[in-house]
């Protein structure tokens, strides 16, 4: 008796581009390729995606949709001031992209060109930017001065900068447990909020140490 086949779903075949992308250490060829290896069609495949780049950038909406959905299961979440909860996520994002990471780092390095690799991250950009703006609080504002609209793009885009580069730093990081990635998510965030209120010197000191450090003695 044949063996019925499991009904296919987007997750499945994000599933099955990661699992190919791992094994042959890269990502499939075409749509074609891709779906006659792994025994559907090719319209099957256009339910759910219209080619294979939008499949690498739905992982990582997936991993942001992820960190979302377990942050939001905390009850006290919500109460939580806008630089803990900025912290919430970074920590919970790059656990969720290290239980992934040989699958991330082979996917954003697998470009020499560097703006291409964070072409991929395009959608995951408007994902975080809008959730920085959903957490900017009215304290925050009234810091800023009545952030006006265009101040607040700036905000959420520096922010988005900031994340950039705390990717660049964990893709680079190969201390055990990425323990120094936990120690520059810390220390980014909170000289990033301290210069933002225009009080920066000391965690921009710390900070600016520590990145000196890891850059200079540990090459």
């Amino acid at each position: 008796m044949a063996t019925k086949k499991s009904p296919l779903s987007k997750d499945k075949i994000v599933s099955m581009y990661m699992n190919y992308t791992l094994e042959h250490n890269e990502k499939p060829k075409s749509v074609f390729h891709f779906t006659k290896i792994n025994d559907f069609t090719e319209a099957e495949f256009y339910i759910y995606f219209g080619n294979l780049e939008i499949i690498e950038k739905e992982i990582f909406n997936m991993f942001f949709d992820k960190t979302i959905e377990l942050l939001n299961k905390n009850t006290d979440y919500e109460t939580y001031d806008m630089k803990s909860k900025l912290l919430s996520f970074y920590f919970t994002f790059f656990e969720l992209v290290t239980a992934n990471r040989s699958y991330v780092v082979l996917t954003l390095k697998q470009h020499q060109n560097q703006l291409k690799n964070v072409m991929i991250l395009s959608d995951l950009r408007k994902k975080f930017k809008s959730y920085i703006s959903e957490i900017i609080t009215d304290d925050f504002r009234t810091q800023q001065e009545k952030l006006q609209e265009f101040q607040e793009k700036a905000t959420t885009e520096s922010f988005w900068f900031q994340f950039l580069l705390t990717i660049k730093f964990w893709l680079d990081d190969s201390s055990a447990a990425f323990e120094k990635t936990d120690i520059y998510i810390e220390k980014s965030v909170k000289a990033s909020f301290e210069l933002m209120n225009i009080t920066p010197i000391d965690s921009l000191i710390d900070f600016g140490k520590f990145i000196f450090k890891e850059k200079i003695y540990n090459k």
